[in-house]
């Protein structure tokens, strides 16, 4: 893979974010973001535990999809309590993805406010993300193509980021959202996947305060250095026809999916990882 570093800047105005990010449709790292949070100085792993301990959580690992699996059904459950404790003891491949603080943790929405990139921000959906040392997604895009702005907390995160144009090279799973799962994008071997080869990406270290803004539809593989956590304000696409893109995967594309799975069963999983090797030409 040939994997450039995502331009960082320690602010940025809205003007500049616009004319040089947003419309160009290009990632950037924002070191030093002054939204007036007070989530700068207070979140942590330690701060989360106090606001949401006693909450049961939903775990996800880097198991490869099954046919049963239920759409972001979770592998498994545990008080954030002791989610907390197991990431601060040792390394775990359990993270938590798509957590809504609004709808779990009221209270932690008086920490921040949604700044003016010169995008309209979705407010219902600000979404948590946790990991544990080592722990990492699958090399996924958002199924409704939006705008990202990844704000990180505690610890070191990896992000390794491709745009749409890329498709051809990196093992696209047909009817999904994600590469071939055998495929370690942290250290992936080149033989054995030879398209990589050609792959053009990005690639960054986010810290605690930083905030990464992936374009729309870009394709995202996140690995936990340390553990830590991070949150996600989203924008619908602009572009019209990302939106269309947007539109067919949720209404379309995740139900002919869930009605493959149970008609054919395992046997459609092992029909599009096979596919995905075949419609992939090094």
């Amino acid at each position: 893979m040939k994997l450039v570093d995502i331009p960082r800047v320690k602010s940025i105005s809205k003007k500049d974010f616009v004319n040089s990010y947003l419309k160009p449709q290009l990632p950037v790292v924002i070191e030093e973001f002054n939204g007036g949070w007070a989530a700068h100085s207070k979140w942590s792993l330690d701060y989360i535990n106090e606001a949401a301990g006693d909450l049961v959580v939903p775990l996800y690992d880097d198991r490869p999809v099954q046919h049963k699996d239920g759409f972001n059904e979770p592998h498994a459950t545990m008080k954030m309590s002791d989610y907390i404790t197991l990431l601060k003891s040792k390394p775990t491949k359990y993270r938590i993805f798509l957590w809504n603080v609004l709808k779990e943790v009221p209270a932690l929405q008086k920490d921040f406010n949604y700044p003016d990139f010169g995008i309209r921000l979705l407010k219902k959906v600000p979404m948590l993300f946790f990991g544990g040392t080592n722990s990492h997604t699958f090399m996924h895009y958002d199924i409704d193509f939006a705008n990202i702005f990844h704000f990180h907390f505690e610890g070191e995160k990896e992000c390794i980021l491709f745009s749409q144009s890329q498709n051809k090279y990196l093992y696209k799973v047909p009817h999904s959202l994600i590469t071939h799962e055998s495929i370690d994008f942290s250290n992936p071997d080149l033989e054995k996947w030879p398209a990589l080869k050609k792959a053009n990406g990005y690639s960054t270290r986010l810290k605690h305060g930083e905030v990464l803004y992936m374009p729309e539809g870009y394709w995202h593989y996140m690995k936990y250095k340390t553990p830590g956590f991070s949150m996600s304000l989203r924008a619908l696409a602009r572009n019209p026809l990302n939106f269309g893109h947007a539109a067919y995967n949720i209404f379309i594309m995740r139900h002919f999916d869930i009605l493959m799975r149970k008609l054919k069963g395992q046997k459609w999983i092992d029909q599009k990882n096979k596919s995905a090797i075949e419609r992939t030409k090094p």
